[in-house]
Formats: structure tokens, C-alpha cells, sequence
């Protein structure tokens, strides 16, 4: 049984507020050297790179250094601990108990703990800063804890990502790399002739965007902590196998298919002389049947919302030990709120919502709140009132908040 996640709670000097926000799209923001989130998405997204001085004035790690070992501690919690001692590559896979990691007076070693906003509320609220970009592409906070000289080697990401300074100092080399051979023989993608363009000196609240395939190498110099948002970007091929895989199931579940349980026939196949020969006829038919597959623009979105809303493997929802039965439940949210669980994934478009890879119908009732609550990923006690005539509603948030999906008051 895995352990049971960490919960951390705000600290007063944290340097994080644990509700902020993300800007409005037209709202110039130190988060992006004062440019809008317009301004940005349209001058750097997945075009170049971009350090922003100060993007977090005053930041403070979202967990300290013990916190983050505790975490990486954790059976349902992604960690590789990475060192470069004697000038050799190693990598290992957590979960780390706290007497096997080196000691933190040895140098080149870094400690990387992916997800730790489905862990930590800090966390959650730092990574939702950034949430004007969709969700349906941000993936999640990664944190970097280095002792002096640590890195993973100059590499290059497929992704975007932010890489921001929490704790003491990295420097950081890009360049627009061209060769992108790997040495051979390591457990670590690093390459083999790297060429840096720019370098620059980075300080708690300083933060680097990079879009795919910039190549970096970021070296700590002193122990140092970095958070590094990153976005999802699947494959053409993964996009291509999982839709291919989810509009089979959809064919094979569809009862108004008449087609969907039909079987191969050939009533008009001749005796053959070399049967191990695959059949002319038997490639035709099958093409024919093949060609009958189509789908449309609902097939696609509902794809994208059930396969981006999908939790990963190791992501553990915890229901609370003694729920409240609906009435008690209903009679505390219009005192307290409710607020999406850090681990929750809830999208929608015009006809369907989809939370944790599961996708239903936006009825007109549904529209009235359940958009709201997947952008704000929370209901205030005054709106949830507001809402209560609805019982569809009511039910509908009392069965998340026995499984898990959504909490009671805010996450802070």
C-alpha cells in the first residue's frame, strides 16, 4: 500500500500565496517581466527563450529541503536521484528513504521530484500561477534540489518549460543546439556536443522559459532548488495511437452500430494452392471495412478530454475516512466552499465535461456552475448557496467529495 501523501500546510513567511492566480490574458505581469500573458504567448510560446529578472520577488522554496526528501520518501511519488561523482553519470530511481541520499555537504548531486503540486498546496498554488496557459496542456511542478556543482547534464527537453529559482543559485547555458547526438553508454540523455550561445547567473525569483528543443544545462552553484513548470506534448504518434485505441472502444460499446459485432466474410474465396500466401481478397475486404471508419469533431474533443484528464498511473485520491452523508455535506459547503482536489483534472467544452478521465454530458443545469468551478477550481460558500435548488448539483459534488475529486473549504 503506498504511504499516505504529504500535506503540507502554508507557512506565514513562505513566499507564496497559496490563492493566487494567474493573470488575465491582457494583465501586464512581473511573472513574465512585465508583459501580458497576450504578449508573451504571442513573442515567445514555442518560439524563444526568455529570462525574466524577478518574475517572483521575494520568493521562499514551496517546501523546504526536509519536506522535499519526506516527499521523495513516498511509494506514489515520482523521484530519481541523479549524482556525477568522479566524473561519472548515475541514476536511480526513488523512493529514497532519507539515509540513502548522499549527504548534503557532497557536491554534484540533484535530487528531482516530479508532481509536487498533487502533494503539496504551495506547490498547486505556484504551478496554478501559470494557468493562462490550458490546463489541458500544463502537466506539473518538478522540483531540482542540487548540492554544489549539481546537474543532469546538457540536455534538451521536447516541452516547454519554466524553470524558476526558489532557493540559492544556477547558472544556466542554452543554445539553439543543431547536433542533438547523445553521449553513448550513460542513463542519461546528455549530449554529446553541446554548444552554449548565452549564460546567465540565476537568483531565487529569477526564471528561464524555454520552449522544445532548446538545448540547456543549469549547474547549482551552492545548494540550490529550482521549480521547473512543464507542459504536456504528446507524440503525433502517441495522439494517434491512444485516439485509434479510444475510437475502437467507442465502435465496440456502440449499441446503434449495426456494424460494431458484424463478422469478416468471404462467401466468394477460391481454393488456393500456397496457403501460407496472404489473400488478395482478404486485404481488399478488410481496406473496405477500414474505410468505413470515420469520426468527427465531437469524437476528437471527446478523446482530448478524457486522455488529458486521465490521472497518472501513480496518482492516489484519499476520500475522506468518515464522509458526511449529503444533508451534512451541503449544510458545510455553504459555510466553507468547496475546492477541486490538487490532484483533480476537470475540463469541458461546449457539450461534454470530463474530471479524471471520465467524460459525461454539460447539461444546460450543469453549465450554470461546473465551468465555473473547473476555472476557479473552487466554489465559494456564498455561490455554492446560490446554487443549492439544484439537487443534481449537490449529489453530483457529494460523489466527488466521497471519492476524493474535491474538498471542503479551500486548499489553504
Amino acid at each position: 500500500m503506498p504511504k499516505r501523501p504529504h500535506d503540507a500546510t502554508p507557512t506565514p513567511d513562505s513566499g507564496l500565496v497559496t490563492h493566487a492566480r494567474a493573470p488575465s490574458p491582457d494583465e501586464p505581469t512581473p511573472l513574465l517581466g512585465n508583459r501580458t500573458p497576450r504578449q508573451f504567448m504571442r513573442r515567445y510560446w514555442q518560439k524563444k527563450p526568455l529570462l525574466i529578472r524577478q518574475a517572483i520577488p521575494d520568493i521562499a522554496p514551496p517546501l523546504a529541503r526536509d519536506e522535499l526528501f519526506e516527499l521523495a520518501d513516498l511509494d506514489d511519488v515520482e523521484s530519481r536521484l541523479i549524482t556525477h561523482f568522479r566524473k561519472t553519470w548515475n541514476l536511480e530511481h526513488g523512493p529514497f528513504a532519507p539515509d540513502e541520499l548522499p549527504a548534503v555537504k557532497k557536491r554534484e548531486w540533484t535530487l528531482l521530484v516530479q508532481g509536487v503540486n498533487l502533494h503539496d498546496d504551495r506547490a498547486h498554488a505556484l504551478m496554478n500561477r501559470f494557468r493562462f496557459i490550458p490546463d489541458a496542456r500544463l502537466d506539473d511542478l518538478m522540483i531540482s534540489y542540487a548540492t554544489d556543482g549539481g546537474g543532469v547534464g546538457a540536455h534538451f527537453d521536447s516541452y516547454d518549460v519554466f524553470l524558476l529559482q526558489v532557493h540559492g543559485k544556477r547558472r544556466w547555458r542554452i543554445g539553439a543546439q543543431r547536433d542533438l547526438s547523445l553521449k553513448p553508454g550513460l542513463p542519461l540523455k546528455v549530449l554529446q556536443h553541446f554548444e552554449p550561445e548565452e549564460e546567465w547567473l540565476l537568483e531565487p525569483g529569477d526564471m528561464l522559459y524555454l520552449p522544445p528543443h532548446i538545448a540547456h544545462d543549469g549547474i547549482a552553484e551552492g545548494e540550490c532548488m529550482t521549480a521547473s513548470i512543464g507542459f504536456r506534448a504528446p507524440s503525433e504518434h502517441e495522439l494517434t495511437a491512444q485516439f485509434l485505441y479510444h475510437l475502437a472502444e467507442r465502435i465496440g460499446d456502440s449499441a446503434d452500430n449495426a456494424r460494431a459485432g458484424a463478422r469478416y466474410r468471404d462467401p466468394a474465396q477460391p481454393p488456393v494452392a500456397n496457403p501460407a500466401a496472404l489473400p488478395a481478397l482478404l486485404v481488399e475486404r478488410v481496406g473496405a471495412i477500414l474505410a468505413n471508419v470515420n469520426w468527427n469533431q465531437k469524437d476528437i474533443a471527446g478523446f482530448l478530454g478524457t486522455y488529458l484528464s486521465e490521472p497518472k498511473a501513480n496518482v492516489v485520491f484519499d476520500p475522506p475516512e468518515r464522509p458526511f452523508n449529503e444533508q451534512r455535506f451541503a449544510e458545510r459547503a455553504k459555510k466553507t466552499g468547496v475546492t477541486l482536489d490538487r490532484k483533480t483534472i476537470l475540463l469541458y467544452d461546449e457539450k461534454s465535461y470530463f474530471v479524471n478521465g471520465e467524460a459525461l454530458p454539460l447539461s444546460s443545469k450543469l453549465k450554470k456552475w461546473l465551468p465555473e468551478l473547473a476555472d476557479s477550481r473552487r466554489l465559494e460558500a456564498k455561490r455554492f448557496v446560490t446554487l443549492t435548488d439544484d439537487s443534481t448539483m449537490t449529489a453530483l459534488l457529494h460523489e466527488w467529495y466521497r471519492a476524493g475529486w474535491i474538498r471542503m473549504g479551500a486548499l489553504a
